[in-house]
């Protein structure tokens, strides 16, 4: 398929679907505004739960995956059901773009808008979050939370930027929501100025400082899916741990979660503020060895999808 069109996907009626030669975006404005597809070549890079299949509006307490946004801090921001699984409005605005708008949330204050572009060749996808302050007389302060859940089995690399204000270049937060800030886990190393994430975690949260401004997910289905975001180190993080991105990498599920976090925003009655992340995904076989990763070859590659 190109061009775009509204039509179900499975049993969501009003999907929204891009696409182009080689790259298919389904989006989802009946439950959270979220991108339920991201594949190339007919492969899905995202984490879509099949049991959605079943979905219907009556089931209020499901859990979204697949694509999915918010805002936070994490652990500052009301309840918002509506934002995160309820009913969006879509449409489409362009030949490969679309936009969604969330109902206005009381608690937070805030209308969401997520809008989305496909470029007209290659898998380059633009999806850009505004947060709009809808009070009348409050200041309202909350950032950009990305909760993208890819397909796991697969490895995650975040670069390594100086000054960090972790130890370890990284935090892991363990049970009752203790931070560790000096963590040893088997199954994270850095290398070449580079933290890898080899396989799913005992204690799966992760949170870094990095301002590298990317970070790339290799997933087992053999496609390499990069996240390129901006990042402000003169601003305020206002997450707990000041985190500019954080990885979820559970035992018990098969999925990770990528999540770029987005700065302060301290928005008066009115105002608005937008935060984009750019997606790239590359077929790449899935080696066995994780030593045989050439991680400079991986800059370099990342380089040239953000000049493309």
């Amino acid at each position: 398929m190109q061009a775009a069109e509204q039509k179900p996907f499975w049993n969501f009626p009003n999907a929204i679907w891009l696409g182009n030669e080689t790259t298919q975006v389904v989006l989802c404005p009946d439950a959270g505004g979220r991108v339920l597809e991201y594949a190339l070549h007919g492969t899905n890079v995202l984490g879509l739960d099949p049991k959605e299949k079943e979905w219907t509006p009556e089931l209020k307490d499901f859990v979204p995956s697949a694509g999915r946004f918010d805002v936070g801090p994490e652990q500052l921001i009301p309840q918002r059901d509506e934002l995160w699984r309820g009913e969006w409005v879509g449409e489409i605005t362009g030949e490969r773009s679309a936009r969604m708008i969330s109902q206005p949330h009381a608690q937070t204050g805030v209308q969401l808008v997520r809008e989305f572009e496909l470029a007209e060749q290659g898998s380059r996808l633009t999806c850009t979050q505004t947060i709009r302050n809808i009070t009348e007389n409050r200041t309202v302060e909350w950032c950009h939370w990305s909760r993208t859940f890819a397909v796991g089995g697969g490895r995650a690399y975040v670069p390594v930027t100086e000054p960090s204000r972790f130890p370890h270049n990284y935090v892991q937060y363990k049970s009752g929501g203790w931070l560790n800030m000096r963590p040893r886990d088997p199954q994270i190393r850095e290398r070449d100025h580079m933290i890898e994430i080899l396989g799913p975690l005992e204690f799966p949260k992760l949170g870094m400082d990095s301002m590298s401004g990317w970070f790339a997910y290799h997933a087992p289905n053999d496609l390499l899916f990069v996240k390129r975001f901006p990042t402000f180190p003169d601003r305020v993080y206002n997450e707990v741990a000041g985190l500019s991105m954080s990885i979820w990498y559970p035992q018990d599920r098969p999925v990770i979660e990528l999540e770029p976090i987005g700065p302060r925003e301290r928005l008066g009655p009115g105002e608005e503020a937008s935060f984009t992340e750019t997606w790239f995904l590359v077929e790449r076989p899935f080696p066995a060895d994780p030593d045989a990763v050439d991680l400079g070859e991986l800059r370099r590659l990342v380089d040239r999808l953000s000049e493309g």
